[in-house]
């Protein structure tokens, strides 16, 4: 069911965030300015293709500013309304797994915004993917607020315990807002996607 089976991909910054706004509107305003600021650099977005929720502030605002968006979204959660209408390219597919490889095919790094037990799903996969070195793109944490703070907690407790390397650690890079973002060194160029 993928739309560019056969064609070459552009590849593009993954963001992963949550399908709700959140208690605190600085998270929803903080998706619409990476949104915006990802298609005003030339980048394009690739995201889980939902309607609502942060996804929805992300895509909306990259798409407001002219940018090229990709979601990918599995056919459960087109047939239940939670597709965005109106991106660039929706890709539909069959399952989750499906919708993570899809995502990852196209990915030249990975970003997560403060989000639920999807979005942790999905940053655990790419983080484990990482640490077994199927893959070397960067992964970002946007910890506004604090909001990965336990998560990064329990990775050092994991380390601690002997689960995993204390390399590992630096498998995450930790920013605390958007402009640290976009100026951190393995953030990839508008020329490099």
């Amino acid at each position: 069911m993928n739309a560019l089976a056969g064609r070459q991909t552009s590849r593009g910054i993954c963001i992963y965030c949550g399908a709700r706004p959140g208690t605190d509107p600085a998270y929803e305003e903080a998706a619409s300015a990476l949104g915006t600021a990802l298609a005003q650099s030339g980048h394009t977005l690739v995201y889980g293709g939902g309607e609502v929720g942060m996804m929805g502030a992300l895509a909306n605002a990259a798409l407001a500013a002219g940018g090229h968006v990709v979601g990918v979204i599995p056919q459960t959660m087109v047939e239940r309304e939670w597709a965005h209408s109106g991106l660039s390219e929706l890709i539909v597919v069959d399952t989750m797994h499906e919708r993570k490889a899809a995502m990852a095919k196209r990915a030249q790094c990975y970003v997560a915004l403060p989000g639920g037990l999807g979005t942790l799903e999905e940053l655990s996969e790419s983080l484990s993917w990482a640490q077994l070195g199927f893959h070397a793109q960067p992964l970002f944490l946007l910890n506004m607020r604090g909001y990965f703070n336990p998560l990064l907690s329990f990775i050092n407790h994991s380390i601690d315990q002997g689960f995993a390397a204390a390399a590992d650690r630096d498998l995450l890079h930790t920013v605390d807002d958007i402009n640290a973002l976009w100026t951190h060194p393995l953030f990839p160029t508008p020329t490099q996607t």
